[in-house]
């Protein structure tokens, strides 16, 4: 009879810690990078609301060692071999290109992505001004990695080259 209590007292503290969890992480949304332009590269990108920010995490493979412009582009629409047909960089507040800290930026300008000398890397960033959902989401658009590095003035994206995977941000 004592093991009772104990078992009703672990699924309460299951059920109270599964609570605080999923009001902690908040809504979130991903994609899955599928290589373009001949490349290899392949990854995922996951995105989630918190604390009046966007938290971008990523995991990707197949990458030339360096840095990789990093973008959420305008269509969810990733189906050319190019990605050409994900278009432009999202651009809610109609900016122009920039460093993402600078007031004048694209919402879908991002930090650059760094590649080890494996051609893999690893990703988080906190953006402000960017949400899941409404005129600033980014559900339903794509999520773009390019060959060259942004530098963050040439306009209208940053010279940043060929685009060498793109995934469709969604609510998994």
């Amino acid at each position: 009879m004592s093991l009772r209590p104990a078992i009703a007292l672990s699924a309460l503290s299951i059920a109270v810690l599964s609570g605080c969890a999923t009001s902690m992480s908040g809504p979130s949304a991903s994609a899955e990078l599928l290589p373009r332009s001949g490349s290899t590269v392949s990854g995922t990108v996951s995105f989630s609301e918190m604390e009046g920010r966007l938290r971008i995490e990523a995991k990707v493979a197949g990458l030339t060692p360096g840095e990789h412009g990093f973008h959420v582009h305008e269509a969810g629409d990733c189906s050319a071999p190019d990605a050409s047909s994900a278009k432009g960089h999202f651009n809610p507040g109609a900016k122009g290109h920039g460093h993402f800290t600078n007031e004048e930026h694209h919402g879908g300008d991002m930090p650059n992505l760094i590649a080890n000398a494996q051609g893999e890397a690893i990703y988080a960033a906190d953006l402000r001004g960017l949400t899941l959902s409404g005129a600033t989401g980014v559900v339903g658009r794509s999520v773009v990695i390019h060959a060259d590095p942004d530098d963050y003035k040439s306009q209208p994206a940053g010279n940043s080259g060929k685009r060498v995977a793109c995934g469709v941000i969604a609510v998994r």
